[in-house]
């Protein structure tokens, strides 16, 4: 289903009335549902069912490994400069992948690979090249496929980034965050401006087909006139995809945050208006707003799969790659199938002690429920497309001869009309559709459809703001 309009609308005071926490809907159920109490043949049970579809393939590998911890940093890492650990690491990895690759069809495609951390340049290039020919030794890697890989721009030269080019890597990101030297210091991830445009420079001479690059607002001793140089200087770098994401200051979940001067952060209407800027800068020159937190260029895949309809979400965000099964190597990777998910241990000792068993490294999971596939559906249509037909879901679910979508659901009709009075959303006969207004809040409209939200603590999301 194609969606003409995508302009955004700024309304400073229903963003403040809708900021509270909720889930990002990377995926649904929320991460927060998987559970150890899972059995393992659920998921292998979700493969063979994939095998049987031949669906294609998504791959994920983490690479927790950092040299030193950036403050602001949420993600599952291991701060060491001792590299021997990664060798060991690596060791472990490649036997997750043969262990679950085994499980594989071989004939099934792998249409996009990812390389997350952490900080996967913390690899040598000779320990690239080992997980780079394992995954090929394992799995069929189409000629077209996506392949992408994080860097973390103050530890990596020319020659790493050709070699990455050479290998098979066609998209890449890299984290700047600000490019304000006192916002650098403060959040322990020092990169001058001349770096960061001679690493986009070195990306541009390899021949990568696209640059993502990741900023963060809400940090300390950030104003709305400090981000604004930063946003200017980075459509002056020109990335193909930008995310601009908000800082989600949560010390009791992530400890390294408290050594930020908590004084320092700005307060929520700065934030507010640094986010109206963001956008209007980045839209004003040629971006486009794809959702959430990302906006792309106008010719960019992102952008074209959601004007014609086609843009997906998984545990990696936004992607154009629908209906793939997506499989995490490394600890706390989470793989995600059509009807299971499962996470990986998510202590380094745990992953290494449980593939010594012979297992598959799986600490959680969750079975989705038929109820669970159909809200999936809904939420993801609204995240990415923003707008739902309800003949569409009704005759992919056959909602129709048991319950029509009116009646299945009415509780959520009924608290949508809320939404529509506030100009959120549009609420018509065959299907909703989220009004320009309701575009930086689609994570509240999203969240109506969630049955498991009412179950979480307000401290377990970061705020839709």
């Amino acid at each position: 289903m194609k969606i003409s309009d995508l302009s955004v609308q700024f309304n400073s005071e229903l963003l403040q009335k809708y900021d509270k926490p909720l889930p990002r809907y990377t995926s649904y159920p929320p991460a927060t549902q998987l559970s150890s109490d899972f059995a393992e043949h659920n998921f292998r049970s979700g493969i063979a069912i994939g095998n049987y579809k031949q669906t294609p393939i998504s791959l994920y590998c983490h690479i927790p490994f950092c040299e030193t911890p950036c403050y602001f940093c949420g993600c599952n890492t291991v701060i060491t400069q001792r590299k021997e650990f990664a060798q060991t690491y690596l060791e472990y990895i490649a036997r997750d992948i043969e262990q679950t690759a085994s499980l594989i069809d071989s004939n099934r495609k792998v249409h996009q690979l990812h390389w997350g951390g952490g900080t996967p340049n913390y690899l040598n290039l000779e320990q690239i090249e080992f997980l780079w020919n394992r995954l090929n030794r394992h799995f069929t890697i189409d000629r077209t496929a996506e392949i992408s890989i994080e860097i973390n721009p103050r530890f990596i030269d020319r020659n790493y980034i050709y070699i990455l080019r050479s290998l098979g890597f066609n998209r890449i990101s890299f984290g700047i965050q600000d490019f304000n030297p006192q916002v650098q210091a403060a959040i322990n991830r020092v990169q001058p401006e001349e770096m960061l445009f001679d690493v986009m420079d070195a990306i541009r001479s390899a021949g990568f087909e696209s640059v993502n690059v990741d900023l963060i607002y809400g940090l300390p001793y950030q104003t709305l006139a400090t981000f604004k140089e930063t946003i200017r200087k980075t459509i002056k770098l020109n990335p193909d995809r930008i995310a601009v994401f908000n800082f989600a200051y949560v010390p009791w979940l992530k400890p390294v945050q408290k050594n930020m001067p908590v004084e320092a952060l700005p307060s929520a209407a700065e934030k507010l208006a640094i986010f109206h800027m963001t956008i209007d800068e980045l839209t004003n020159n040629g971006y486009v707003y794809i959702g959430m937190d990302h906006f792309a260029k106008p010719d960019d895949e992102l952008a074209v799969a959601q004007r014609q309809g086609e843009l997906h979400r998984n545990f990696q965000g936004y992607t154009t790659k629908s209906e793939s099964d997506l499989f995490g190597f490394g600890m706390t990777s989470i793989s995600m199938l059509h009807d299971v998910y499962v996470q990986n241990q998510k202590r380094i000792k745990d992953y290494y002690r449980v593939i010594d068993q012979g297992k598959l490294p799986i600490e959680k999971g969750v079975s989705l429920s038929r109820d669970d596939i159909l809200r999936r559906t809904v939420i993801m249509e609204l995240m990415c497309q923003f707008r739902l037909s309800q003949d569409d879901l009704e005759e992919k679910y056959h909602l129709g001869f048991d319950l029509d979508f009116d009646s299945y659901f009415s509780p959520e009709i009924s608290e949508l009309k809320a939404l529509e009075a506030d100009g959120l959303i549009k609420v018509f006969d065959d299907g909703i559709e989220v009004t320009s207004t309701g575009r930086l809040l689609i994570r509240n409209i999203a969240s109506v459809f969630d049955t498991y939200l009412q179950k979480h603590s307000e401290r377990t999301f970061s705020k839709s703001i």
